[in-house]
């Protein structure tokens, strides 16, 4: 047994959506459907030109609230009330018994677990519970909407914030996976070079690696990280 405090223990950040269930859930176009409604209906836009805004903002601030917020100085909790807690996710998240499975594999005196969102707290909470894992970790961090100032991935104060309320403070000692391209470069930038991209089984291999490795699977974490997973009939912690 590791003689390290827990505090001093490595920490496995997880992303949620796109990571944790797969994007042929179709949560993302769910959600991309009701931004784009709420810039149609807020901002007074077609939907052509409320795509549009939509995509530059997401991709200049890695959130596309935060360009509403900064332009059009939009509520935030109001915003989450009609985008992501809008959301229909009981019709198309379950619980998922082999991801639970994976999970509660994963050696909790060797390695932290806990979960790293640019969702606010009741989405990822919501997810979480869905798919019958949310009791497996042991905090979140997510982009707080009740805050003046938005803080997200791929923002290094956001890996910076995860950080501080994981109570870590070896860069190297954080590992994280997430399905984001501009999310593991900022990553690897940041310092935590033990970062995953999880990719989707049909998606072509990206043209330059931006993450230590690529996975098309999370149980492809047993294989690249055997040090933090039980061992076989090993006694599972209380």
């Amino acid at each position: 047994m590791s003689t390290d405090t827990e505090d001093n223990l490595p920490v496995f950040f997880f992303d949620i959506d796109n990571c944790l269930y797969s994007r042929s859930k179709r949560v993302h176009d769910l959600m991309k459907d009701l931004i784009n409604q709420y810039f149609r209906e807020q901002l007074q836009l077609n939907r052509e030109d409320a795509t549009t805004l939509h995509e530059t903002y997401y991709k200049s601030y890695g959130l596309a609230l935060e360009g509403l917020v900064c332009h059009h100085e939009i509520d935030p909790l109001e915003y989450n009330s009609k985008v992501d807690d809008a959301l229909p996710l009981d019709q198309v998240l379950h619980p998922d018994p082999e991801l639970r499975k994976l999970i509660s594999d994963i050696d909790r005196t060797k390695v932290r677990l806990w979960l790293f969102t640019n969702a606010y707290i009741t989405h990822g909470k919501r997810v979480v519970k869905l798919l019958g894992i949310g009791d497996l970790f042991e905090g979140i961090t997510y982009c707080d909407y009740a805050q003046e100032i938005l803080i997200c991935k791929p923002k290094f104060e956001m890996f910076e914030k995860a950080m501080k309320e994981a109570s870590i403070t070896d860069r190297s000692k954080c590992y994280f996976v997430d399905d984001s391209t501009v999310n593991c470069q900022a990553a690897i930038s940041f310092g935590w070079e033990n970062t995953v991209q999880k990719l989707e089984p049909g998606d072509p291999e990206p043209s330059v690696s931006t993450a230590k490795h690529n996975i098309r699977s999370l149980e492809e974490l047993r294989t690249l990280y055997p040090e933090f997973f039980k061992r076989p009939n090993q006694t599972p912690r209380l």
